[in-house]
Parts: structure tokens; C-alpha cells; sequence
């Protein structure tokens, strides 16, 4: 043991020389394989670059700049809450703000969120770092499938060998060294090549759950007569003293005409529509939780707004919580969105997640039967919508929700067989959104078997996996 301590990295910390931890060494070890760098991989990362937050933008014609919450199973994936950086923000920063590009992995590099893996897609042709990733370049890796390398980190050896490195002093967090240090087992170029098509599959079902997803919002909005084009923000306006003293605000992005207009089409489809405090059964906001666990036996989900996006909670198994310590819990049905920052984002619970805890920066709300979870999610979450409940937040520097404002927003009751065809329309995109994830999933067992077992019985697994 002692000379572990001597020829390892300098580490003291009784952990890193666990049991468990020194057979997961010597599991990879034993296997052929060489180091990241041994492999020709690169590492790079932003430093500490001066404020841009003033930079930030939703324009889509900009460049992409990856934080953390862009990192999602196992992708880098833009969403509403993504921001944009012209890129004379990078060019002024070029020794500070790195660039990453389609095909490079990206690593987060500390905190809660240590470890995890996204690989760059070719959505755009280059892409802004935070200072919160590690960015690994493949496009001179020799010997090794980015794709592969990218399934490797994601598995549980990949991520135990990285949360096993991570530095401890202070927060846990991951420096260059340690992912060009890091051992990878070598596998067939077969087996590798699998699993890129096991990824480029799952890429390509993603993107038909997205298209079926903006299939259905297309339906919703020309159900109820709503054309985006007729909402565009005005220069000038004019409103009434009055009209700022009733509505207590005094932004003027808050008295746009076009949500004048978007609440009289609404009406025009409805005219009996309500608000959600006169449709929704409950209406609550979720609890603090100051410790969170890796999911066991015993303890239950903990939703936070970051898991919510395009209908869909997603089950985060690292932050977990003891439930005896909560008494408001979800249900299966509830309606969950982002109370802080990720306002907008709007998903259904599933009945995995039933009885979890949601954060207290969640607000959650249930609607009576013949109101369709998924449909009325679709609703808040389509672009039109959503710009009513952009409305309805507050904050000087980050927008937040509260009850008392969610409460407010309009809500048509939409025709019941529209609901249905709507519904279906939203399930066919989950499934599509669930094989995808399936994949990727069948990608990261498939190279655990391979290191614990060999090839052939991960090969055989798969085959019987796709049959499935």
C-alpha cells in the first residue's frame, strides 16, 4: 500500500486508496490500452475571462456558449435557456474563452455536476466554453474512436475513475492531468465501430422527437389561431398611467401590444378560458433539500428545474433525498416548471418520478382530468405561449416565478379530441426520445461488459438488446 502512496499522485486521502477503487485500477490496468495522451488527445479550457454576462443573447445566429446545464445524457444540447456570444467577445478574449467543435468531448469539471461527458455536435460549426468544462480535442485521437472514447468516460469506469481523481481540495474538481492521464482499455476497431453507430442512431432518434415535439406545437398553435408572425415586438407603444398602476410593473417590455393581442386570440378560441388558479387542483412550491445522495433504496427523486425540457422530467439518480426529512411530494400527472432562471420550461411527472420531492426553486401544479398533462406542458412550453409566462416573471437581474404570478396565466380549455390527436402525437416523440436514450445506454453497457467481461459477450448482449 505504501507504494501506491509513493508511486501514484501525491494523494494522502484514505478514499482514493479504497478497496473498491484500487480493484477498479487494477481491473483497467490489466487491461491493452494506453493513456489519453498516449492516444493523441488533447486538453483545453476557458480561464478566467472577464464578465460577459452583459454579451448574453438568444440569438441563434451567434455563437453557442456550453455551460454545464448544455451537458445532458451524455450530449451537448441546446436549449431555451442556452445563451448566444457574438463572436467579437471571443476574439477579444482569445487566450480565455476557448473554442470547442463538433466532435470534441466536453467535461465538467466540478461541483455537483463532476464528471459529466457531452460530445460536441455538429449543429454548429464552433461553439464557446465556460471555465466550468474541460474540453477534450479528437480530431487528432490515434488509435482510439472518439465515439468510443466518449462511451468510456460516460461508463461507470470512466466516471469512477475521474470522481476517484478529483482534486479535494476544497470542492472536488478535475484538472487537465487527470483526463490526459487517465487509461483507457483498447478495443477492436469492430466493437468501437458499433458503438458509433450506436450514437449516430441515437442522435438521429433524438432529432425525430424533436421534429414530432415541434410537430404537435405547430398543431396547438393552428388549433388555436395563433400565427407567430402577428406577435412580433413593437418599437413604440403607448399605455396608459393607469394601466402601470394596476398591473404594479414598470417594465416596458411587460405592456408589448402583442400580449394584448396573443390573450384576445386566446379568448377568441375560448372566450370562457381562465386563469391557472381557477383551473389548476393545487398549486405549490417545493422544498429546500441541503444534502443530496446518490439514488438507493430508501431515499426518493429530487426534480430540479434544470431536469425539465420540451415535456420531460428527467430522473437525475445523483441527487436524490431522504424523504422522511419532505412533506410536499409529486405526483404523477403534476406539471413542474422552473420557478429561477430556467423560466419556461415546463414538464409532466412521470410515474417513476411519483412521490419525488421537487426543489424549492420548482413550482409544480396539477390540472383536473380532461385537461391532457402532456398537451397543456406542450402549451405552456410552445414559443408563443412562453412568451406569456416570460412576461409574467420578475427579477432585475435573474428572472424568477412565483406563485402568485403563475397563478395569472390564461389557460383555454382545448377541444378533447384535439387533446388526444395531440397526445398521441406527443407519446410517438417520448418513444422516439426514450430509444434514443436506450442507445446511448446500450453504447455505455456495452463497453462496461466488454472491460469486465470480453467482446464477444457484449457483442452477443447487444444483438439480443436490439432485438428487444
Amino acid at each position: 500500500m505504501l507504494s501506491r502512496v509513493i508511486d501514484e499522485p501525491f494523494r494522502f486521502d484514505p478514499e482514493y486508496y479504497s478497496k473498491s477503487n484500487l480493484m477498479l485500477e487494477d481491473l483497467i490496468k490489466s487491461t491493452n490500452g494506453g493513456t489519453i495522451e498516449s492516444y493523441n488527445g488533447k486538453v483545453d479550457c476557458s480561464a478566467f475571462y472577464p464578465s460577459i454576462t452583459g454579451f448574453y443573447s438568444d440569438d441563434k445566429s451567434l455563437i453557442p456558449f456550453i455551460r454545464v446545464n448544455e451537458i445532458q445524457n451524455g450530449l451537448v444540447v441546446l436549449t431555451d435557456d442556452t445563451v448566444f456570444l457574438p463572436e467579437k467577445v471571443l476574439n477579444d478574449n482569445p487566450t480565455t474563452i476557448s473554442k470547442a467543435y463538433p466532435g470534441d468531448l466536453v467535461i465538467a469539471k466540478g461541483g455537483n455536476t463532476l464528471a459529466k461527458v457531452g460530445l460536441v455536435t455538429n449543429e454548429y460549426p464552433v461553439y464557446a466554453t465556460c471555465r466550468d468544462v474541460i474540453i477534450l480535442r479528437t480530431n487528432d485521437l490515434n488509435g482510439i474512436n472518439k465515439y468510443y472514447l466518449w462511451s468510456f468516460l460516460h461508463s461507470k469506469y470512466g466516471q469512477n475513475l475521474m470522481w476517484r481523481s478529483a482534486s479535494q481540495t476544497g470542492q472536488p474538481h478535475i484538472t487537465l492531468p487527470i483526463i490526459t492521464n487517465m487509461h483507457v482499455p483498447s478495443l477492436s476497431k469492430k466493437f468501437q465501430l458499433e458503438v458509433e453507430n450506436l450514437y449516430i442512431a441515437s442522435v438521429e432518434n433524438k432529432k425525430l422527437a424533436e421534429e414530432k415535439y415541434k410537430e404537435a406545437e405547430t398543431k396547438l398553435l393552428s388549433e388555436l389561431g395563433v400565427d407567430i408572425c402577428k406577435f412580433e415586438t413593437e418599437v413604440f407603444f403607448v399605455r396608459r398611467y393607469t394601466d402601470i398602476l394596476s398591473a404594479e410593473r414598470m417594465d416596458a417590455e411587460y405592456f408589448q401590444p402583442k400580449y394584448d393581442k396573443l390573450i384576445s386570440t386566446i379568448l377568441k378560441y375560448d372566450p370562457k378560458a381562465k386563469t391557472l388558479d381557477d383551473v389548476a387542483i393545487y398549486l405549490f412550491t417545493g422544498e429546500y433539500a441541503d444534502k443530496y445522495m446518490l439514488f438507493d433504496k430508501g431515499l426518493c427523486h429530487y426534480v430540479r428545474g434544470t431536469d425539465i425540457y420540451d415535456g420531460i422530467v428527467e430522473i437525475d439518480l445523483f441527487h436524490s433525498i431522504d424523504p422522511q426529512k419532505h412533506s410536499k411530494f409529486v405526483c404523477e400527472g403534476d406539471i413542474v416548471t422552473g420557478r429561477v432562471g430556467t423560466i419556461g420550461n415546463f414538464g409532466v411527472i412521470s410515474k417513476e418520478l411519483d412521490n419525488s420531492v421537487c426543489s424549492d426553486n420548482v413550482l409544480c401544479f396539477h390540472l383536473p382530468n380532461d385537461y391532457i398533462p402532456n398537451v397543456y406542458a406542450l402549451y405552456f412550453n410552445s414559443s408563443i405561449i412562453n412568451e406569456l409566462t416570460n412576461r409574467m416573471s420578475r427579477g432585475s437581474v435573474q428572472q424568477r416565478m412565483n406563485q402568485e404570478t403563475l397563478r395569472e396565466l390564461i389557460i383555454p380549455y382545448i377541444k378533447y379530441d384535439t387533446q388526444i390527436e395531440l397526445n398521441e402525437i406527443i407519446l410517438c416523440s417520448f418513444e422516439l426520445m426514450n430509444k434514443s436514450k436506450r442507445l446511448l445506454e446500450c453504447a455505455k453497457k456495452a463497453v462496461e461488459m466488454a472491460i469486465e467481461i470480453d467482446e464477444f459477450t457484449a457483442f452477443q448482449w447487444l444483438e439480443d438488446s436490439m432485438r428487444k
